[in-house]
């Protein structure tokens, strides 16, 4: 993590299993964020499916070009001088790391909770799918979620409220002068 300008854009890229609660923990970041930042965006699976305008399931190879579009609108986003809170599972260390070299001021965020406990949350029913066998290679039940070993920040949802998450964020993002 490295932000030596507080004017310059930055990406908090939240990775995790799916239902960890990326996605809840970006929208509320965003809203409390909108507060001091105005050029901010919630960058996310569907916006990059969209744009993608082809078929992407959970093959590797899938996941693989999911996340290097993501990275690439990223980009995009910062050289217009836009913030970015992605949340993108990555499962592999790999896409991880493809982001840290490739975006400026780029903080990865490890938004962890038992994979139970995500089963339990899962609103699309993609659990309950994928231990039926209608979704193959299912990150966390038959393809692997490698868990990040050295975030900027670790998040245990099934620990802290949403509202003490999305602080925590916020504070870290304050004591390092990245707002």
């Amino acid at each position: 993590m490295k932000n030596s300008n507080k004017n310059s854009t930055f990406v908090l890229w939240l990775t995790g299993l799916s239902g960890s609660g990326k996605t809840t923990i970006a929208q509320n970041l965003k809203n409390k964020l909108e507060q001091e930042i105005k050029n901010i965006h919630h960058l996310d699976g569907d916006e990059v499916r969209a744009k993608a305008k082809i078929p992407l399931g959970f093959t590797a190879a899938d996941r693989d070009k999911n996340i290097k579009l993501a990275i690439d609108l990223a980009k995009e986003y910062q050289q217009n001088n836009i913030n970015i809170i992605a949340s993108f599972i990555s499962p592999y260390t790999h896409h991880r790391n493809w982001g840290r070299k490739s975006l400026d001021n780029y903080m990865e965020i490890f938004i962890d909770s038992p994979l139970e406990i995500c089963q339990q949350r899962d609103p699309k029913g993609l659990y309950q799918k994928a231990l039926k066998d209608e979704i193959k290679n299912f990150t966390g039940i038959s393809d692997p979620y490698e868990k990040p070993l050295n975030p900027e920040l670790h998040i245990q949802t099934h620990i802290a409220s949403i509202e003490k998450c999305v602080d925590q964020i916020y504070k870290h993002l304050k004591n390092n002068s990245w707002i």
